[in-house]
């Protein structure tokens, strides 16, 4: 499986130790991490992977930062990612089983590294179980293409506004 890795500056180390882990369980890795220790927002390295899973170039992805709680925000806003943000075995297993997570997010600063890497081996080899389980996550993949649409774009909000001023305007002149 193709798995793509992003983390922030407090997941780097978790992230160099887990890519040897999966490389050996026979994983092919993508690291879209941070290259380094040093301090970097978490945003900047959570949407590359979730992108790679969107478009096919990765089956799933890793994300770590401190808490697990910034990536796992980040994460869920890019379209098709259903992220999740685990603490225990079960938590990993049931987010593939129940929720088909695509994305497995981590506490760096919170998870011990044999702990980690027992939840992704239960992650990564855990199906989606379907049935009732799909018809959930069909609402979910709905709830995001009625709900999340993008923002106007204000150029053009601007253009449409000035044009409405400009016929009431000119309607108010007839009159």
């Amino acid at each position: 499986m193709k798995i793509a890795l992003g983390t922030d500056h407090r997941g780097y180390q978790v992230k160099e130790r887990l890519k040897n882990f999966l490389l050996e369980q026979g994983h092919e890795v993508a690291d879209c991490g941070s290259p380094s220790d040093k301090s970097c927002d978490y945003p900047d390295y959570a949407i590359p992977p979730c992108l790679k899973v969107t478009r096919g170039q990765a089956e799933r992805a890793i994300l770590l930062c401190g808490s697990g709680i910034g990536m796992t925000m980040t994460a869920n806003k890019v379209a098709g990612i259903r992220a999740a943000l685990c603490h225990d075995e079960l938590t990993a297993e049931m987010s593939r089983r129940h929720n088909d997570a695509n994305v497995l997010c981590l506490p760096a600063d919170l998870l011990g590294d044999e702990l980690i890497r027992r939840m992704i081996q239960v992650w990564v080899n855990a199906p989606f179980d379907g049935g009732r389980h799909a018809r959930r996550v069909k609402k979910i993949m709905a709830a995001e293409r009625h709900l999340c649409t993008p923002p106007p774009d204000a150029a053009a909000t601007a253009e449409a506004r000035r044009r409405r001023n400009a016929r009431n305007a000119s309607r108010k002149k007839t009159s």
